[in-house]
């Protein structure tokens, strides 16, 4: 067993604590923690070289700015396919995977950094997709109540059966972490497991565009996307308090 002492200068209070906890719980190296917050001292028991420790934080982050870059490119891929389209599950779609990159740009920012820093991302991010949510509301309102053109149902099938790819994939990088058993990162999980759902859902909808020959599918995967997203902010708002 070996001990390495660090000297946290930001770290002043027990919430401070709690954030070093969550970001060290589940490395396999670490044994234990003892924690000197008067001196901002903190003790760390652990089985291997701190550069082995170091090396797991830093393939954590790595794994959280690859699912990061994948989620915000779908993002793109599937708010300018789903306008183009006039899919508003494509839409709802991308900005949940807009939500999700928030989410895991919320934990790489409060790797390394101050609770103040995230609590005001966390914010900011909680805010943002409930704006997002409730026009998007608003717009599968105004497309119930109104005559529009039907969506491309083809587009939303090859689009959405892509975007599952990439979940999957997020999913199975996820899944292999040495760090999957972290609070944040089973957050993650959670998330990405339920963009996999909502994938096969706007690809049951663009199905029923067809075969209904009505846009109501799309508008009601919509809906349902637009809510999960704006549960998803308030759990956000929660990381804020």
């Amino acid at each position: 067993m070996q001990k390495t002492l660090f000297e946290i200068t930001k770290m002043d209070c027990p919430s401070e604590e709690n954030l070093i906890w969550m970001k060290l719980d589940g490395i396999s190296s670490v044994a234990q923690l003892e924690f000197d917050i008067p001196n901002r001292k903190l003790s760390v028991f652990h089985v291997s070289d701190i550069d082995l420790i170091e090396k797991e934080e830093g393939d954590q982050k790595r794994l959280l700015w690859t699912v990061l870059a994948i989620n915000f490119v779908f993002f793109v891929i599937e708010m300018a396919t789903g306008l183009i389209s006039k899919s508003m599950g494509l839409v709802a779609n991308s900005l949940d995977m807009m939500a999700d990159s928030f989410v895991y740009g919320i934990s790489l920012f409060a790797v390394g950094g101050t609770l103040i820093r995230k609590k005001r991302i966390a914010k900011l991010a909680g805010y943002f997709q409930i704006t997002l949510a409730l026009l998007g509301f608003l717009e599968v309102l105004r497309r119930f109540f109104e005559t529009e053109k039907l969506p491309d149902f083809s587009t939303m099938i090859v689009v959405s059966i892509l975007a599952l790819i990439a979940n999957g994939v997020c999913l199975y990088l996820m899944q292999k972490s040495k760090s999957k058993e972290e609070a944040h990162m089973k957050a993650s999980l959670i998330f990405t497991s339920n963009d996999v759902i909502i994938n096969l859902g706007v690809i049951a909808a663009g199905i029923l565009v067809q075969y209904t020959n009505s846009n109501k599918p799309d508008l009601i995967i919509g809906s349902i996307v637009f809510f999960l997203i704006l549960q998803g902010a308030f759990r956000i708002l929660k990381l804020g308090k």
